[in-house]
């Protein structure tokens, strides 16, 4: 795998890397394989469940090694579970962006790796371009959520008292936003990638990201998922 150069600045744009967490051996390595075709990702670990991850990403740390930009976290796993993995790897090292492997899409487990911290959860049968796709929309700060599933935890948060205290909280963050803040966040919210926004808005994509950089910075939010989370919380009635 080669990276690319920019011809005007000399520097080298690194690849995507990806850790793949997977108890079956032959799932690891199928994954691998598959990360591995896109000539701008590349696995550099591979960790057979979610304590053997943190191993590896704590030694990696310790030895001043670059950590990967994205995990991909299998769910059902002996051990640690992926999703008690991605919790502590989003405590304990945030700048890995975690994307959970599920089964089915009804699997309670895939909407818990989400509230845990991941990025986003993908069907093991994906098919290769999807999987490429999710792998650098995670690792450059997007959420991958299908339309259903962000229908599904809308639904699983729409039930809150309209004066809670929670909500009245979310009201006065959300006035912390400029116009085209909460434009962008709403967008963000019906499930939008940077790039739909971008179309969407007629603005570029880079400053989609920076909208969306200062919006959770404002509301103190870790991610794209709790920022869904928080929109329903003002939205419902």
């Amino acid at each position: 795998m080669s990276p690319s150069t920019d011809p005007l600045l000399g520097d080298t744009t690194r690849a995507v890397t990806v850790m793949v967490v997977d108890d079956q051996r032959a799932a690891r390595m199928g994954l691998s394989l598959i990360i591995n075709r896109a000539e701008d990702l590349q696995v550099v670990a591979q960790a057979t469940h979610g304590q053997d991850a943190l191993a590896q990403l704590a030694r990696m740390e310790s030895g001043g090694r670059p950590l990967p930009d994205v995990a991909l976290m299998d769910i059902r796993m002996p051990v640690l579970n992926g999703v008690d993995a991605i919790a502590r790897i989003a405590q304990l090292h945030p700048s890995v962006k975690t994307l959970a492997l599920t089964t089915y899409d009804q699997d309670d487990y895939a909407f818990g790796a989400l509230s845990a911290g991941a990025s986003g959860f993908l069907l093991k049968d994906t098919r290769t371009a999807q999987l490429h796709q999710a792998i650098r929309a995670v690792a450059s700060g997007d959420a991958v959520l299908t339309p259903r599933i962000t229908r599904e935890l809308l639904k699983r948060h729409s039930f809150r008292p309209v004066a809670s205290p929670q909500q009245r909280a979310a009201q006065e963050r959300l006035g912390r936003l400029s116009p085209r803040e909460r434009e962008v966040a709403e967008l963000v919210a019906q499930g939008l990638t940077n790039s739909e926004i971008a179309q969407r808005l007629v603005i570029a994509t880079d400053s989609v990201k920076k909208n969306v950089t200062r919006i959770l910075a404002k509301l103190d939010l870790r991610d794209r998922v709790q920022l869904v989370i928080l929109m329903r919380d003002v939205e419902s009635r």
